[in-house]
């Protein structure tokens, strides 16, 4: 999956996405401002969670939940993670086990704790309203 698309458009990407992805760890690479946390919001609202998504920055993960109490998908940030031994320390393995989807923000924090085969997303700016975005998987 690689195409350009308008941010109006990003819940359709956000459905396309979730269909395409050949697995549930989503690694989300780009600039900061480029859009990561608004697909991740479009990714939750896709998997029809009861709360909308924010940004975990200070907390690190914030976890999302069907009707059912089901969590869905956890949202990590760890753009201010000083080392790996953080990631470890808030339990970041325990989430690899689950079943959730996870959505990973700046994932080069971490990336010796990241499954071969997590799911690389890169978005890049292209213009003001546009973004190009590339799914790549190991």
């Amino acid at each position: 999956m690689k195409q350009t698309f308008q941010l109006n458009e990003i819940q359709e990407i956000a459905k396309e996405l979730l269909h395409k992805a050949p697995n549930k760890i989503l690694c989300l690479y780009g600039n900061m401002g480029v859009g990561k946390t608004t697909l991740v919001k479009a990714l939750v609202k896709e998997l029809g969670a009861v709360d909308v998504a924010n940004s975990p920055t200070f907390g690190l993960v914030n976890e999302y939940y069907d009707e059912n109490d089901t969590p869905l998908a956890y949202h990590f940030d760890f753009y201010r993670l000083n080392d790996e031994m953080e990631a470890l320390d808030m339990g970041f393995e325990d989430y690899l086990s689950t079943d959730a989807w996870l959505f990973i923000e700046w994932p080069d924090k971490i990336s010796s704790l990241l499954p071969e085969d997590a799911v690389r997303v890169f978005l890049q700016f292209i213009e003001e309203n546009t973004r190009s975005i590339e799914l790549n998987v190991s």
